[in-house]
């Protein structure tokens, strides 16, 4: 009696279970991340009109594409729809930024607390970003000083390895991202130590409390131009 031929891999009904579809990232998804970066490093302004057609050129894609990237932040609420369906940069409100503070003194308090397991390497890199922080802040380069300090914070939240906290707390601050450009509108805090130093010394010592009351503290003083210009803006 013959035995049956071997199959080929892959030849029969069910897949080896090594066998993934092969996926071309999509250039919706492209578009999305890049519109994401720019609204997070304040590049696109609150009352900024993103029309399809211009946008589909700049990026290099058809308008198919690029409305699904601007819808998709439309319901992550980072982008909105304005009367006439025109799709813009929202402007934040004293409540939403007041909401998001909370949230985020939250969140990035337990990011600080979690990050005391994390390695030296790590904390040094938080420690070298807060570095070039303050050597801007001596230069009065306060524009790269915003983007560095968007970068401690969420470098520090990948610190605290909750991927899920990660991803809430990147969307907040691409949702403040437009504003942050007025950071520094009622001038640098008078603080010393800086937060942030409190912050990485909390981590090395694992002090998990120190290092949640001194994220209080950066979002809570720290945050007042964005909380002054709000109020302005406010009809």
């Amino acid at each position: 009696m013959s035995s049956a031929a071997p199959s080929e891999p892959g030849s029969g009904e069910n897949p080896p279970d090594w066998v993934r579809p092969i996926v071309k990232e999509s250039l919706s998804e492209r578009a999305y991340r890049e519109l994401r970066v720019a609204l997070m490093r304040g590049q696109l302004r609150p009352d900024t009109r993103l029309r399809l057609r211009p946008m589909s050129a700049r990026f290099g894609i058809s308008a198919t594409p690029m409305r699904e990237a601007l819808l998709r932040l439309v319901s992550e609420k980072a982008l909105a729809l304005d009367a006439r369906g025109s799709v813009v940069v929202p402007r934040l409100t004293l409540d939403q930024l007041l909401e998001i503070r909370a949230i985020r003194t939250d969140l990035e308090g337990r990011a600080a607390a979690a990050a005391i397991e994390a390695p030296a390497g790590g904390i040094d890199g938080l420690d070298a970003i807060h570095g070039q922080i303050s050597a801007c802040h001596a230069s009065g380069d306060f524009a790269r000083a915003v983007d560095l300090n968007t970068e401690f914070h969420l470098a520090l939240c990948r610190l605290g390895g909750m991927p899920i906290l990660y991803e809430i707390v990147e969307l907040l601050w691409v949702r403040c991202g437009p504003i942050l450009s007025h950071l520094y509108d009622d001038g640098l805090p008078d603080w010393e130590p800086h937060p942030h130093r409190r912050i990485i010394d909390a981590i090395r010592r694992g002090d998990a409390d120190t290092a949640r009351d001194a994220v209080r503290e950066d979002i809570e003083r720290g945050g007042r131009g964005l909380f002054a210009h709000v109020r302005a803006a406010q009809p």
